[in-house]
């Protein structure tokens, strides 16, 4: 397997501590914060490991980030069973560093059922060998910052990304608050459903927030513009491979009062919809 996918999955794999209690870790990448999808993804790990019935699988979560993370220390994920019932589970994790709350979440688990069934279409966007790559636009940026070169450097790139409409970071202009990205991990994963929504869930934290300022031409290295994720939610339809590519869509209906809203769907190639998801993040214009 590639080397920064087994990483990224070790990341995952939290060590249990006692019955309801996990601990998790964060990599050494030059992030001054605790990046909110690993949170996401550690935390629905957490939970996961606490629903017993395999075939149960996440249908939604809901969660607040609470503080930033420290990434010099490990995450306490404390897990609360709230219900178990015939067809549903229901659980709350608290993500704790220093004895503080950073991030809280509530998961539903839910057996597989036949139902009523509809869905929107893909949107057309072109196939991913058409789409400019992240090492691209990292190659472009760092052409115009060289002091960014030691953090995109140290950073591990476990999921490929291709850009449909980027956005040029290094000399924003006004565009749509619409974005579309493929992603995939960069190599095979396992055959473990749960894995593969908990890997999906950490990736859909990866540029959403962005979208909410795409028409404002803000460059996220300016000094006087604080962005971070308030809160995140994500619905998953069907079962998910994070290793065959999918479309992210992803729009912001809303900017104001200092905060962005965005919405984003996931759909494979055949064009099913496979998961949900929607954020509000800080997006602060200091004077």
């Amino acid at each position: 397997m590639d080397a920064a996918l087994r990483d990224l999955l070790d990341l995952l794999d939290l060590e249990q501590i006692d019955r309801d209690i996990f601990r998790g870790r964060s990599p050494d990448e030059g992030w001054q914060r605790v990046y909110g999808g690993q949170v996401i993804g550690q935390a629905l790990v957490a939970a996961s490991r606490t629903v017993s019935e395999p075939e149960r699988l996440t249908h939604s979560l809901h969660g607040y980030f609470l503080r930033p993370g420290d990434t010099t220390i490990p995450i306490l994920y404390d897990v609360d069973r709230i219900r178990d019932g015939k067809s549903f589970s229901t659980r709350r994790v608290v993500a704790i560093q220093r004895g503080k709350a950073i991030f809280s979440m509530a998961a539903s688990f839910h057996d597989a059922e036949e139902g009523l069934s509809h869905q929107f279409g893909r949107p057309a966007a072109p196939p991913p060998e058409q789409c400019i790559t992240e090492q691209a636009l990292i190659e472009e940026y760092i052409e115009h910052y060289p002091d960014a070169a030691e953090i995109y450097g140290k950073r591990a790139r476990p999921i490929e990304m291709r850009y449909v409409d980027p956005m040029r970071d290094h000399a924003p202009e006004p565009m749509p608050p619409e974005q579309h990205v493929w992603i995939r991990t960069v190599d095979s994963m396992p055959d473990d459903p749960r894995l593969n929504q908990c890997l999906l869930a950490y990736a859909s934290d990866m540029t959403l927030i962005d979208t909410s300022y795409r028409p404002h031409a803000v460059n996220w290295r300016d000094q006087n513009f604080q962005v971070a994720s308030l809160d995140h939610a994500m619905w998953f339809h069907r079962p998910v491979r994070t290793d065959e590519w999918l479309l992210y869509h992803q729009d912001s209906p809303f900017s104001g009062g200092a905060r962005g809203f965005s919405r984003g769907t996931f759909f494979d190639q055949s064009g099913q919809l496979i998961a949900s998801c929607a954020q509000e993040g800080l997006i602060r214009l200091h004077s």
